[in-house]
């Protein structure tokens, strides 16, 4: 049971208190058959299920039928207009499509296969966004086009601070790095830092995404290839290479995935995102503290004397998301 109200119901044709749970449903688009977990609300006097959760449903079997189908989620395209500073409607006629197309993905409507691989695209490639920008500048303005580049060249020209100086040693020492590996690395790195060291390892705010703690500067800039090239001899100290290299030992030896997995178990992500789903969309902050409180207890609990002990920890976790060696 997770809440009571009220709202009229058509069999008693009256306000009732109603009770809320969670049940398992099944639709089928195109002879194949969804599985997913909607809210329904019943009366508490007859057990009649109420029209209170329609929209709410349709959305959560949206989000079930995106995923199944390799969609691009709904937040991510009403982001992409944000990354690049571009109306939607100009946006739509930049790709060449028509003007009122990308607003009606915009309010929900789901985007075939070939539209949406063009989506997933903008969404995670700058440099993609480019190629296009260029090709097609001649369809906007001179004030939409010089707006849109400013964007466009803030996030292609990649800062050097701290936090790209450890993505950039980690992706120096650690071959097929992909971007949720990545990700999870620094965030371990991080982690480790505040347990064994009195400064972390960089300021960069931390976000609880569907795929585990995410630092959205560096998720970004992965695309553009530019990290690579972002200096860290001399500008990384004796200790924070230390501890990059122990969060190598101890953690580099499992895929993204796994590691996506070990940080859902963990309390800094679980508390950030509260009650949403695994699969609902979240930029909620994973505060600084609650990653030093977690990892310092990690730290006291295995008696640890130095970061090489976080391997212990990572075996356990590696146990207990059902994985085998």
């Amino acid at each position: 049971m997770i809440e009571n109200t009220f709202a009229y119901c058509p069999e008693c044709r009256k306000n009732v208190e109603y009770v809320t749970s969670q049940e398992k449903r099944e639709n089928a688009v195109d002879n194949r058959a969804y599985t997913y977990m909607r809210k329904v609300a019943r009366c508490l006097e007859c057990n009649e299920e109420l029209d209170v959760y329609n929209d709410e449903n349709l959305n959560i079997f949206y989000r079930v039928y995106r995923i199944e189908n390799n969609i691009i989620p709904l937040e991510h395209v009403l982001e992409i207009p944000k990354i690049y500073n571009i109306g939607v409607r100009v946006l739509s006629v930049l790709l060449g499509w028509g003007e009122n197309t990308l607003t009606r993905f915009c309010k929900g409507s789901i985007p075939t296969k070939q539209y949406s691989d063009v989506l997933k695209r903008l969404y995670s490639s700058p440099i993609y966004y480019r190629e296009i920008l260029e090709e097609n500048k001649n369809v906007l303005t001179e004030i939409a086009y010089k707006k849109t580049r400013r964007a466009l060249d803030s996030l292609l020209n990649v800062s050097h601070s701290p936090i790209m100086s450890v993505a950039s040693y980690l992706l120096r020492k650690k071959d097929d790095m992909s971007a949720l590996r990545l990700q999870k690395l620094l965030y371990y790195t991080q982690g480790v830092s505040l347990a064994f060291c009195t400064e972390p390892a960089f300021a960069d705010v931390c976000e609880a995404w569907v795929n585990g703690p995410v630092y959205r500067e560096v998720y970004y800039a992965y695309n553009t290839g530019a990290i690579a090239d972002v200096p860290y001899e001399g500008i990384l100290s004796e200790e924070c290479v230390g501890i990059i290299n122990s969060v190598l030992k101890c953690f580099g030896r499992y895929d993204g995935d796994t590691l996506k997995d070990f940080t859902h178990e963990e309390t800094p992500w679980l508390n950030a995102r509260g009650s949403l789903g695994r699969a609902e969309s979240s930029q909620e902050p994973i505060p600084l503290e609650d990653i030093r409180a977690f990892f310092i207890g990690v730290k006291e609990k295995y008696g640890m004397s130095c970061p090489d002990d976080m391997r212990k920890y990572a075996e356990d976790m590696f146990a207990k998301v059902g994985y085998w060696s």
